[in-house]
């Protein structure tokens, strides 16, 4: 085109339309989607309102008790709730439109969190947080499965890298925000208001995955009418295990899964044992412990904005593997650090690097599994990801209150790295996996 301009030829109707079908077949970049952008907006906004109930839920219960004891059982209730919707997720959204459930789950939560402020008009009511946490957290779960299968759906398979990096990205920017707003609009208005504000943004949220035009449907196939009695608890648990009977069949996705729940054991107790390196043996305050953590914000950002890049240079594999060794060797050091500056770095490359390997496992998760699976699947997956890393982090924490952060840090970050080695021997280390790369 521009060699014939230079010539001063005008291309012919023949050239200028075969240029036109090429230019409509190249995917148009992202900061210039609008649907993509108005999601983007729409799935931070509803990260941000999960991260002001993370502060301002709790705050109220200390303003109204002043029991620690309290804030933890409501944050367990709340967990509890969270991992037993985990269960039926995917069996829910892989029946329904998942558009219309997104807008129903912030509809749901907005209007259950907006309940609080009214109540807490006339007086503390803690009975009401053990009503409302657990169903708001039980919807969260609903939401977080179905936002990730209409991934697709919104950029197309060959963008699905880059747009989880982007979304990623902004989660942890919302996930340090959210908290410190929080404690702000807390310590102005009180933490009633707080949670109001939490509401809005669920109602902002709705609003935008509203206006959002996705390129293909997000009702996925219909699934056959179960009969009644024994018939339908057949069907129902035939439902629940096809996620977990995908990822068995699947090469690449079940050694994935079982390496991430290894991985998951030994790093999931990373805060609490950045926290106590950081109190008990530097005997830092609390503004040292936030430093660290912002720091560590940053690398979360950069990695998610980076792995798209990195993915499509050197493929999965390379790039997964890659990202879970250089965890492991930031973790072996972490405990050997002695100053902050020192922490926050190797924390900021820890949740760099993990944050490349997440978004590559999810990505890869979203591109190899038929539509109508998507849900259970992502379901199935987190469920045996995460189900050994609470004991992993008991475990973590017991052994370095015993033996020291050093020794224990340096044991989880070589079995890190472990796990990396051994995913040279399987089929993980492919760059191209069916089509992944």
């Amino acid at each position: 085109m521009a060699y014939r301009a230079r010539r001063g030829k005008e291309p012919r109707p023949s050239e200028r339309a075969a240029e036109a079908a090429v230019d409509e077949e190249l995917p148009q970049p992202l900061r210039r989607d609008r649907d993509f952008g108005v999601f983007w907006v729409a799935q931070t906004l509803s990260v941000l309102g999960d991260s002001f109930a993370l502060i301002a839920l709790p705050l109220l219960v200390l303003h109204a008790t002043g029991s620690v004891a309290q804030m933890g059982l409501l944050t367990a209730v709340g967990g509890a709730a969270s991992v037993v919707a985990g269960v039926f997720a995917g069996v829910v959204v892989d029946r329904v439109d998942r558009r219309k459930l997104l807008v129903t789950c912030d509809l749901v939560r907005m209007a259950l969190y907006a309940v609080i402020p009214l109540v807490w008009v006339f007086g503390p009511r803690i009975w009401l947080l053990y009503v409302v946490l657990p169903l708001c957290e039980a919807v969260g779960m609903l939401f977080s499965v179905a936002y990730v299968t209409v991934v697709r759906n919104l950029v197309g398979v060959e963008r699905i890298t880059e747009a989880n990096g982007r979304l990623n990205a902004t989660a942890a920017a919302a996930g340090v925000a959210g908290p410190v707003c929080a404690g702000l609009v807390a310590a102005w208005f009180g933490p009633a208001a707080a949670v109001g504000v939490d509401a809005a943004s669920f109602g902002v949220s709705a609003a935008c995955v509203g206006f959002v035009r996705f390129k293909g449907s997000t009702r996925p196939a219909p699934v056959p009418a179960s009969g009644a009695g024994a018939g339908a608890v057949r069907r129902l648990w035939t439902d629940l295990l096809a996620g977990v009977s995908f990822l068995v069949r699947h090469p690449v996705l079940r050694v994935l899964t079982v390496l991430l729940s290894f991985f998951s054991f030994l790093t999931l107790g990373l805060n609490d044992l950045l926290i106590y390196h950081l109190k008990h043996d530097l005997g830092r305050d609390d503004a040292a412990v936030g430093t660290v953590f912002a720091v560590g914000a940053l690398g979360t950002i950069a990695g998610a904005l980076l792995v798209a890049r990195v993915r499509r240079r050197l493929g999965f594999g390379p790039t997964w593997i890659g990202s879970v060794a250089v965890c492991g060797c930031a973790l072996a050091g972490l405990g050997w650090a002695r100053g902050v500056p020192a922490v926050a770095a190797l924390t900021a490359v820890f949740l760099g690097f993990g944050s490349v390997a997440g978004t590559c496992s999810m990505s890869l998760r979203q591109e190899v599994t038929p539509e109508h699976l998507l849900g259970r699947v992502t379901s199935a997956f987190w469920t045996l990801h995460y189900s050994a890393a609470p004991a992993g982090a008991a475990v973590l924490t017991w052994a370095a209150g015993r033996h020291g952060t050093a020794v224990v840090g340096a044991i989880a970050g070589a079995c890190c790295v472990l796990v990396a080695v051994l995913a040279l021997l399987t089929p993980v280390r492919r760059p191209r996996t069916d089509g992944a790369g």
